[in-house]
């Protein structure tokens, strides 16, 4: 017959407490800022070394360049390329903001640009006036 358990005998547990287990932990987080703070250290640059870094990423100043990112942004808003955020969304007030500008600056630059320049922005503006009335339902004129 198998021995009943006397219910009053409980089987001893043994506590093992790790009383350094804090100055390690210390320890540990302090290696790591260490490590960190040396990374940081060889990572920081001067402020005109990142402003060298930045100009390089920049392109040229140029009128096709001034075209482009007016362009752009009146795509953006047409909803016909994502923005920034991966999102498409139409924004017809401000794609209609974009072409005007785009149409101000061929009304101002008449007589100033190069056929080249003048036929990018001919037909930028072509091309942004369409896609508008084709997806405002053609309600405002440009």
């Amino acid at each position: 017959m198998p021995e009943e358990n006397n219910p009053e005998e409980k089987p001893q547990i043994e506590i093992v407490g790790d009383d350094d287990w804090k100055d390690r932990v210390k320890a540990e987080d302090a290696k790591l800022d260490a490590e960190t703070e040396t990374e940081d250290k060889e990572s920081t640059l001067s402020d005109e070394e990142q402003l060298e870094l930045d100009m390089e990423k920049i392109p040229p100043a140029t009128f096709p360049m001034l075209v482009q990112m007016f362009s752009t942004q009146a795509m953006v808003s047409l909803g016909v390329i994502p923005s920034p955020d991966g999102k498409a969304q139409q924004q017809l007030p401000l794609a209609k903001h974009f072409i005007d500008l785009l149409g101000v600056l061929d009304e101002k630059c008449k007589g100033n640009m190069t056929p080249d320049e003048e036929k990018l922005l001919e037909q930028s503006l072509y091309e942004l006036r369409n896609a508008y009335v084709q997806l405002s339902g053609g309600a405002s004129q440009l």
